[in-house]
């Protein structure tokens, strides 16, 4: 493996990563025929909504899991990505699947298991075997002109008229106090989850982020494109050590942990857009404690 660092890299090699970070970005890779669904805007404790101590706004909102998985729209004819590419799923899968509404949802196996997910529902020719370990969760229904109350009780009709096991329901919870709602995040954190989906109850079904739905986590992540490496220590001498990367803000970094050994042997290309979390910024804008997550290849992940 040949290692680089990014201080000896000409100036036109880093613009033009900056470039690739933009290009391949999956925010900016979205198809012509891409669905009209509902984003989630990230929570924020320094914005509204406030809910560190305000009863009446917690109730407001339903509380579930976010689901490490790959997003699916069902357009009452076939089940796409979030980027309308056709998701080639077997036709057990989705025979099944109402003609007459929408449903919006996460293909997920469980925890941790992100990357068999994307495999398998990405594989144009689907794998029935890997595909019984697929879930339809679905958590809302776009076609429903009503609140988000409403239309979980429609959903829940829905899936219970349809008794499948594939295809089921995103459980929701419901509380009226912060520290059971902290306390319901760190269990999901400790258990491997990624955090909560928090989603007003009233809120009507709309294309693009919603600041009545959002996302609750003990990180953030966001998205950087590989620029070069640096040589490991000790028991990683000979190998990766650390990534170069460069945001789409043109924030230069090194991400060093999160990798597992074959990673490092076989580290990410230069120009792949990977996916890290971290912890805030330091006084420099630099994201701190960031670790890796996985390479974003594909607009669909």
């Amino acid at each position: 493996m040949t290692l680089s660092s990014p201080a000896r890299m000409p100036s036109s090699f880093t613009r033009l990563a900056a470039v690739i970070a933009l290009v391949l970005s999956p925010i900016h890779l979205h198809a012509k025929t891409a669905p009209q669904i509902m984003s989630a805007q990230p929570y924020n404790e320094q914005l509204p909504p406030d809910l560190s101590s305000d009863q009446d706004t917690i109730s407001a909102y339903y509380a579930s899991e976010k689901l490490d998985g790959v997003r699916a729209f069902w357009d009452g004819n076939q089940l796409v990505t979030r980027t309308g590419n056709l998701i080639a799923a077997p036709e057990w899968f989705t025979e099944s699947l109402p003609s007459d509404i929408q449903l919006d949802g996460e293909l997920w196996a469980g925890r941790g298991l992100f990357q068999q997910v994307a495999a398998t529902v990405l594989d144009h020719s689907p794998n029935d075997k890997q595909w019984r370990a697929i879930h339809y969760m679905v958590f809302d229904i776009p076609s429903s002109p009503y609140q988000f109350e409403r239309r979980l009780q429609q959903l829940s009709e829905v899936i219970a008229t349809i008794n499948r096991p594939h295809l089921q329901a995103v459980t929701q919870y419901t509380y009226t106090d912060r520290n059971a709602l902290d306390n319901k995040l760190d269990e999901i954190t400790a258990g491997n989850g990624e955090g909560l989906m928090l989603h007003h109850k009233d809120n009507l079904y709309s294309h693009g982020r919603s600041d009545r739905l959002l996302k609750m986590k003990r990180y953030q992540d966001a998205e950087a494109v590989v620029i070069g490496y640096e040589e490991g220590k000790g028991k990683f001498s000979g190998k990766m050590g650390a990534l170069w990367v460069l945001t789409a803000d043109n924030v230069k970094f090194k991400i060093g942990t999160g990798f597992k050994n074959d990673e490092r042997d076989n580290p990410p290309l230069i120009g792949s857009v990977i996916n890290y979390r971290y912890n805030g910024y330091t006084d420099n804008g630099i994201p701190r404690f960031a670790r890796f997550i996985r390479v974003r290849a594909n607009a669909d992940i």
